[in-house]
């Protein structure tokens, strides 16, 4: 509009000029030429003009661009950091395992010439596992019971009195080797039970100490090192454990292990280290000519042989189990041996199971203390048949039937009869 004006006023004064003066041609080629360097130079004002106005917009939209992104980044930001820590929360829910078991037991023990004897017992458990890494698991663990190392039973009674709770585990493991895992503290007993019987240990006996485990499948070795007193002040005691074998497939279906074992416990001399101090749990004592205390006769280098074979017959499983021990320090009553079979797998709704095994455990073929509980009384020095039979309600809850059929004090010359009934409800959470 202000190019049109110019040119127009312009237009009046050449107009002007023409009409009322002479005027020569030389200045009225002038004056055009100076009309046109003012039309060229309004028109670079022109282009001027609107490129500014064009970076103003552009600089503006760039602004609202940039503080749109900023509050945008602010938000995702907030959210981001909101959704971390419900994934923060959930993924630590995912890495801490919560599990336990309760079991109701009636109980009728006939030992020869000796009343009977009827009690009801309790075991409740529970345990608590963590993975602090994907390599490291720590874990802790509570259960009934008193100090007893093979028994977390309870006989309830005593007008309702509150019943003892222990340290039952308390432990790390650590698997940042392949096929192997190291584990150290208060642990469950990784050592091989054949038919989760075997004649060594206890399934309740709680390892104090460190252990290791190989496998890769086919080949397996585990070692195990143990405090049975681990204060200087009371005089350390320590034992160790090995074992090693072989899985092999038999068939379609067939499943064998094979191996063997050698356990050390160098006793010979000392008191028990727990319980009443003239109780040996069966093993041969002698007494200290100097301090007249009874101390264990023997050490303990055990020698141990064990199999297990599995298949199916019809439509269950069926396992096949021996074990063998001898211990290389004791001149006599120095073996132990079991054999049997389980029909049956009672895991799921309406399975169940039978079992039958027979076990003859001489008075110094094993550590007493460390044997099954149950077995002829506890301990060692013993023979018999043991029947049991379980039934699942469901995949957590069972009945269990177990009869030993048992002679005890077998190194004396008057052996006793001992049978003992246990009826179980099973529960797993």
């Amino acid at each position: 509009m202000k190019k049109l004006t110019v040119l127009f006023g312009l237009s009046l004064i050449v107009f002007s000029t023409a009409s009322f003066a002479q005027v020569s041609q030389d200045e009225i080629q002038l004056l055009r030429q100076q009309i046109e360097l003012l039309t060229n130079r309004l028109d670079q004002l022109e282009a001027q003009n609107k490129q500014l106005v064009e970076t103003i917009e552009q600089s503006n939209e760039k602004a609202v661009a940039q503080t749109d992104a900023v509050v945008e980044a602010k938000v995702d930001e907030a959210v981001a950091e909101q959704v971390g820590e419900k994934m923060a929360a959930v993924s630590w829910a995912e890495r801490i395992r919560w599990s336990g078991d309760f079991r109701y037991r009636y109980e009728n023990i006939d030992y020869e010439n000796k009343d009977d004897r009827n009690r009801s017992r309790i075991r409740a458990r529970t345990h608590i596992e963590a993975d602090l890494m994907p390599t490291l698991k720590v874990g802790i663990g509570l259960a009934t019971g008193g100090d007893d190392p093979v028994s977390s039973n309870q006989t309830i009674g005593g007008g309702g009195s509150s019943k003892d709770i222990k340290l039952d585990l308390a432990y790390f493991n650590w698997s940042g080797l392949k096929d192997t895992n190291i584990t150290g503290g208060k642990f469950k007993n990784f050592l091989i039970r054949p038919g989760k019987k075997g004649l060594q240990w206890d399934d309740d006996w709680r390892p104090e100490g460190l252990g290791g485990i190989w496998d890769n499948g086919t080949f397996f070795a585990q070692a195990l090192g143990t405090w049975l007193e681990g204060d200087s002040k009371n005089g350390t005691d320590f034992a160790w454990v090995g074992q090693a074998g072989v899985n092999l497939k038999v068939g379609e279906s067939g499943k064998l292990k094979i191996g063997g074992g050698y356990a050390e416990f160098n006793i010979a001399g000392l008191r028990p280290v727990y319980g009443d101090p003239e109780n040996f749990y069966g093993n041969s004592f002698v007494r200290n000519p100097v301090t007249g205390t009874l101390v264990y006769k023997y050490d303990y280098h055990i020698f141990e042989g064990f199999a297990e074979y599995s298949f199916q017959l019809g439509e269950r499983s069926m396992l096949l189990f021996a074990d063998y021990t001898y211990n290389a320090d004791a001149g006599d009553n120095d073996t132990g041996y079991l054999f049997g079979a389980t029909y049956g797998s009672a895991r799921k709704q309406g399975d169940w199971e039978l079992t039958y095994f027979y076990e003859k455990l001489e008075a110094d073929a094993v550590v007493g203390l460390l044997t099954d509980s149950d077995f002829g009384d506890g301990g060692t020095n013993a023979k018999g048949s043991v029947f049991s039979g379980t039934y699942a309600f469901s995949s957590n809850w069972n009945f269990k039937a177990t009869y030993f059929l048992n002679k005890i004090l077998l190194d004396t010359p008057d052996p006793q009869n001992y049978n003992r009934l246990q009826l179980d409800l099973n529960f797993k959470f």
